[in-house]
This record gives structure tokens, sequence and C-alpha cells, in this order.
């Protein structure tokens, strides 16, 4: 048989999948491309093929007649899915130890450490949660097995006070264990986890969240001597969001084998899928904190495409175990979000249910609600979705993309970010070679709509370090002017933009009647007669995004106001009414 998983150039070789593939995708057996295309699965060419891209029919069609393929490959053989083990102890076994962790502050972590068994495999025959009560509300934590008898609750500290728990487990050791823990004030800067608020975020505490991402994909799977670098240079840098994988990643400019895997074992003697690795996951914990005291977002990629390991293709009962016990170990960080995926519709083994049967793992295993969605490539998932918090988008025009931001708002009606609109650099790839000044017009241009635009950095250098995959540093002209973009944002009387009713050439967006901004992007006038909101006076900006300077022109404004412009591009004008906030 043949399926998602098999690649074209499989397909091919078989006389009767050829057969199957010339009705159904002529042009692409025909195609002056076969040799490129060769590589790919077959459930990524679908994706990629319009017609079976929006036509469920057509290619659960193909799918039924190339499963009839006599000379086709073997089917392969996933794990199953492993209950606990009923007799994994005797009922009368000795108790655990529980050690309970100091006051912790609002918004960190609560861990509850349980010494307890070991023999046989703990990963997955025991089972274990807790529910923790504060006051009327309740929660039911997940644990997990953190290697060498010890198991591990953690709890995000969510609100002051007293918190009881009481554990549930099928190992009678670790069964009907109580305690308390006590959640004091936060600490200095803490603001809890990011939230949406309208089409916008805000963290728990009401603090104003301007998702100003960056993409780092493989920066935790280089070895500290890099992973350190990174983190200074995001120190230095405007970004409040890292994209970031939890499976390392094979492609262009990322070949180097990493020094862990989620894992035990290797690509060559094969991986442990019942375990895992727990020095792994302690290392990807140290760097999430690490970012949460720079201030900056984990967006964590759960699954992606780009894969030589076989990670990409665990099966359905591997993929569930998996993120449950990611899940559970990194729920309790606050600058924790969820991606599903980066570029969900290259995941050639798995189907839009199969992702509506994983969001719900994650939701399940994840008491405190972090922010989730998935990120396209060729065809957008459908973000209004009720588990999806805000899009996650990229590009789907060489040129326009954040043009569409106050569109997608408006059909989506969530927050839009599109984490990739290209990045700045100079490879070969169109995706990786735009200019520093045309990625900081697509970040006015999506601002100026209600959005999110997303950074990344891809300047080929004789060690292969790009800033987009490995980290490093970063030496491109657009993290300034981003930064520059945050203080402008920043003085909106209420952080955040608005798109506004805009002329044909020119895109205005804001906070109506007092804090207005209109955009120039590559367009450079000489002048610019604006029309101020009806009543008030009102203060008029001209801002070079560039050159990063604003320039007030004298005086206060009624009516219809000439501005003089120096015919320059990525010029914005900004009109601050009497009294509010600039």
């Amino acid at each position: 048989m043949f399926d998602r998983s098999s690649t074209l150039t499989a397909a091919l070789a078989s006389s009767e999948a050829r057969a199957v593939l010339d009705r159904h995708l002529p042009g692409v057996v025909s195609s002056p491309m076969l040799a490129q295309l060769g590589s790919l699965r077959l459930g990524q060419l679908l994706m990629m093929n319009p017609a079976t891209r929006d036509d469920e029919s057509l290619a659960d069609a193909l799918w039924a007649e190339l499963a009839e393929v006599t000379d086709g490959e073997a089917p392969r053989v996933y794990g199953a899915a492993i209950a606990p083990n009923p007799g994994y102890e005797a009922s009368d076994a000795p108790k655990a130890t529980v050690t309970l962790p100091g006051p912790t502050p609002r918004w960190g972590v609560v861990e509850v450490v349980l010494d307890g068994p070991s023999h046989g495999n703990p990963f997955v025959d025991v089972e274990l949660s807790a529910v923790f009560h504060h006051g009327g509300r309740s929660l039911e934590v997940g644990g997990f097995y953190d290697g060498d008898g010890r198991y591990l609750l953690r709890l995000l500290a969510e609100d002051e006070g007293e918190w009881s728990f009481e554990t549930r487990s099928t190992a009678a050791s670790l069964d009907g264990l109580s305690g308390t823990v006590t959640v004091t004030a936060p600490a200095a800067g803490s603001h809890g986890p990011v939230r949406v608020d309208g089409f916008h975020f805000a963290h728990a505490d009401g603090t104003r969240h301007r998702p100003l991402g960056t993409t780092a994909y493989a920066w935790t799977h280089q070895g500290d001597a890099l992973e350190e670098r990174t983190l200074a240079a995001l120190a230095d840098s405007p970004f409040t969001k890292i994209r970031m994988c939890v499976f390392p990643k094979s492609y262009l400019y990322n070949q180097n084998e990493p020094e862990r895997f989620p894992f035990p074992g290797s690509l060559a003697d094969g991986w442990d899928v019942e375990r895992f690795d727990t020095e792994y996951y302690r290392h990807l914990e140290q760097r999430i904190r690490q970012l949460g005291e720079l201030g900056i977002e984990a967006d964590l990629i759960l699954f992606h495409p780009y894969d030589r390991w076989g990670f990409a293709d665990l099966g359905a009962a591997v993929d569930d175990r998996y993120l449950s016990y990611t899940v559970r170990r990194l729920s309790a960080f606050a600058n924790v979000w969820w991606s599903m995926a980066n570029e969900y519709d290259l995941m050639w083994a798995k189907s839009v249910d199969d992702w509506e049967r994983l969001a719900a793992v994650v939701g399940a295993n994840d008491p405190h609600g972090h922010l989730n969605s998935i990120h396209n490539c060729l065809a957008f998932y459908d973000y209004s979705k009720p588990w999806i918090t805000h899009a996650s988008t990229q590009r789907i025009d060489v040129y326009r993309t954040a043009e569409n931001t106050d569109a997608w708002r408006e059909q989506w009606g969530k927050p839009v970010v599109i984490d990739e609109c290209a990045y700045e650099g100079d490879i070969d790839q169109g995706w990786g070679n735009v200019t520093g000044e045309e990625l900081v017009r697509r970040f006015w241009e999506g601002a100026v709509r209600g959005g999110y635009v997303g950074h990344g950095e891809t300047y080929l250098n004789g060690a292969e370090e790009l800033w987009w995959s490995k980290g490093g540093e970063l030496i491109g002209s657009s993290p300034a002017r981003i930064a520059f973009l945050e203080g402008v944002l920043a003085e909106s009387p209420t952080g955040t933009l608005e798109p506004l009713p805009s002329e044909w050439d020119v895109p205005w967006g804001g906070v109506p009647g007092e804090y207005l901004i209109g955009y120039f992007g590559f367009f450079r006038p000489r002048f610019r007669n604006v029309v101020l909101p009806p009543s008030g006076r009102f203060f008029v900006d001209v801002i070079d995004t560039w050159n990063m300077t604003v320039e007030r022109l004298p005086g206060l404004h009624e009516g219809l106001v000439r501005v003089d412009l120096p015919a320059r591009q990525y010029m914005a004008i900004r009109v601050v009414a009497e009294g509010a906030s600039s």
C-alpha cells in the first residue's frame, strides 16, 4: 500500500500507483519539476495541490485507491497506546515521600516532589495526578516521572494564598498523598501568563503584552556556548516572544546533530518511544526559565516536518504520549505558548482530524489554558476553531502578507500574529533574503492594521549559524527599528492600534479620536493633507520609521492640516489628541 508517508519517487516506481496518480494528479506526473518533487511525501504533495487541498473527497478517493495497490510498501507499524499497569504495586506498598516547596511567588512554578518506585517503566506504567484547591477553585494537575524514582507535580501559581492538594495514582504508593503549599506576592517584573484581550494580548495581571516575536527554531539544540550567546543577544533585543521547536530540526543550514533528544536512543539504533530523556527536558526547562527572566515568551512548536529522525511520523499513540508528557512538564511555566505545528500542512502523516485530537490532548493536560495556535505553509488552518486562541500565519504571497491583517482579524475574530512574513538576510531562498527596510515595512503594515508581525534573520556566515535556526548574534538592521516601533505602540493610550478608516493608498490605525497613525510604506509623498477628527485639537508628528526620528509640527491643529514630508520612503504621520499620551 501507499499512504501519506510514502514518497512520490516510491509511488512512481510502482506501475499501479503511478496509474492512480496519473488519474488523480496528471499535472504532477507530467511535471517538469518531477525530479525536485520526488522526495516529497504524498501527504505533502496533496496539500500543495489546490484541488486535493480544498476538496477532501478528492483526496479520500486517491488514498482509497492507493491503499489497494498490491505492489506497494509494507504498512508502517506504529507503537501502540499503553495503559497504566494495574498490577504495578501491591495495594499495601509503603507511601512515597512528599517534599513540599517553600513559599512560591505568584506566577512562579510550584513543584511538589514525590520520591517513589522506579521499577518497571514508570513513564507508562504509572498514572499520577493531583487536585489542587484554593478557595472555591480546583485544578487537576497531571504528574510525570522525572527518573530515578522521582515524580513531579507542577502548578502555575495563579493565586496568592494556601493551596491544598491530594494525589490520585494507579500506583498505591503515590495515591492519596496530600499537602499544602503557599503562594506569595509576585516577584518584581512578573506579570503572569499572556491571555487574549480582544484582538490583542495582556498578561494575567492586566499588563499589556505586545508579541514582537522572533524565530530561532533550533537554538536550544546547539550546545551551551552558542545557546548562551543567543540569550545574550536576546537580552539586548526588543523581542518579547521567540518561536522555538521541541524536536530538533533538519533543514537548510541546520544539519548538525544535537546533543540531546526527547527520547532515549539514537538514529542508528532507534528510539525508545516508551520513555523520555529527562536530561533533555531539564535542559529545555532551563532555557524557558532564562527566557522568562528576560521577559520573553517561549512559543513552543510541538511538531514540524523538517525531520530526519522519524519524529514527524511517530503514530497517534506515541504522539499523544509525547504531548501529554511535554505539556505536563511545561504548562506550569508562565511564559509558555503552544504552537501545535510549524507548517502543519507539510506534516504528511497527520490529517485535520489528527490535529483536532492532538489539540484536545494539549488542552486536557494544560490546566492553565496557555495560548495555543497552529502555523501554516500553503493553506490556512480554520483559525475559528474554539481551541485556537490566535492566528499564527505566514506569508501567502511573495510580497503581500501584512496588508491582509485587518481582513484576517475580521475573518477569524481573533488576534493575528504573522509569525513569518519573510526574513532579513542574504541566503539563496526568497523567504530569507529581504532587506531590513522591507522587513520593517511589513512590521509597520501589520501594526497599523491591528496585528503583530514576526522577525527572523538569515544572514549566511562561514559557520552556518543563522539566527533563524541556530541563534547566535543579531547583525541585521531591523531589530533597532522594531524597537522603535515598539516605542510608538507603547505610547498609544491603550498600548495597541486598531485598524481605522483608511485611504486607498494609506492605511490608518490607532485609537479613534485620540491616537492615529497613517503609514506610507514605500510611497514617498512631498506632502499630505490630513483631515483631523471632528472634535478637539491635535498634535501632528512626522515619523521617519527607518531613521527613527519624530518631528512635531508647531502648535495644535484642527480640521484640515497640510503635513510637509521629505519625499522619502517609510514615513508615517501621527495625530495625537491634546491631553492624550504621546
